[in-house]
């Protein structure tokens, strides 16, 4: 039998292109939350000096053709002494039948971001409110600039607000989102976020609440994404206790990481109301019923969205 197909990253790009990913991950969570799914927990490094993290995410559909083992790793170091991406990692795909090898996709985690801006896509369709007035952004790193990129035929707005700590990287960020015809401001407040839009996402690795409980207005939609580790946080807890609506991408992997573990922690919040994101899509009164409702999507991860779109590129490979 011939080895494995090994495709890097430009064939990625291209055939990405061609590939419907939020449909994609969106059956992907809908197969999570139907119980079809195995996803052991989340294998983590950390490292000090320099400062990075690996993350290693795996699981199988069944029944199914394939399971998947996906490494991804994040070095902040990497673009100012090596220059190279921050991000690095690979997918791995194997005969779910068998345990022989199928694929090695060399996306150095360009598709662990691919999957997580379509996973708020998939959020943006079900939770955000009728009527978005104006898209903030916490971060304007990859994920910043791609969850707005992915919102384009989910919301009807190009009204950009981007916050970063400092003005690194905020004009590539303006030039590329408004290339693409988004209109786009950034600033050091976030006071400035959280006053004018009614969508707010959060892609920081912060380690503190970047957003207070009051600073909140009714009618927001937050998509929370940088908290996927345990000790990361961008919410204060109280936003969390606030919410009328809380969603996570996977309530196991909630009670560990991400806003709403830290705000169980913090002992504002029972975990015990929090829907999942795969029934959300399957059960309409789940979802937002009105444009008030104070809404929140906790996305941690889940190896199911590297499956998911791991198989959508071999099979547009193949």
């Amino acid at each position: 039998m011939a080895g494995p197909v090994i495709i890097e990253l430009p064939r990625i790009k291209e055939l990405v292109k061609g590939i419907d990913t939020v449909r994609a991950i969106e059956e992907g969570f809908v197969a999570y939350s139907q119980g079809k799914v195995i996803v052991p927990p989340v294998g983590e490094m950390h490292f000090e000096d320099p400062p990075g993290e690996v993350h290693i995410k795996y699981g199988a559909i069944v029944p199914d053709d394939y399971y998947v083992i996906k490494l991804a790793s994040g070095f902040a170091e990497n673009p100012s002494k090596h220059g190279i991406p921050r991000l690095q990692g690979m997918m791995l795909m194997f005969n779910q039948k068998t345990g022989q090898a199928v694929a090695i996709l060399l996306d150095q985690g360009y598709l662990t971001n691919v999957r997580t801006a379509a996973a708020g896509a998939v959020v943006a369709k079900y939770l955000a409110p009728k009527k978005v007035h104006r898209i903030g952004v916490l971060g304007v790193g990859m994920q910043g600039h791609m969850q707005v990129e992915f919102l384009k035929g989910v919301v009807d707005c190009n009204d950009v607000i981007a916050w970063a700590p400092s003005s690194n990287g905020t004009d590539k960020y303006r030039a590329d989102l408004e290339a693409q015809g988004f209109k786009v401001e950034t600033t050091q407040d976030v006071n400035k976020v959280a006053a004018t839009c009614n969508l707010i996402i959060t892609s920081t690795p912060s380690r503190k609440p970047l957003l207070d409980v009051d600073q909140i207005r009714p009618g927001t939609h937050i998509t929370a994404m940088g908290s996927d580790t345990p000790p990361k946080i961008e919410l204060a807890p109280g936003i969390v206790a606030k919410a009328d609506i809380v969603v996570a991408d996977s309530i196991p992997q909630s009670k560990l990481r991400g806003e709403i573990s830290q705000a169980v922690r913090a002992g504002v919040f029972n975990d015990e109301t929090v829907v999942e994101l795969g029934n959300v899509i399957m059960n309409p009164e789940l979802r937002r019923q009105s444009d008030a409702q104070i809404t929140i999507a906790d996305l941690t991860g889940v190896a199911v969205q590297d499956i998911q779109i791991s198989k959508a590129v071999y099979h547009a490979a193949t």
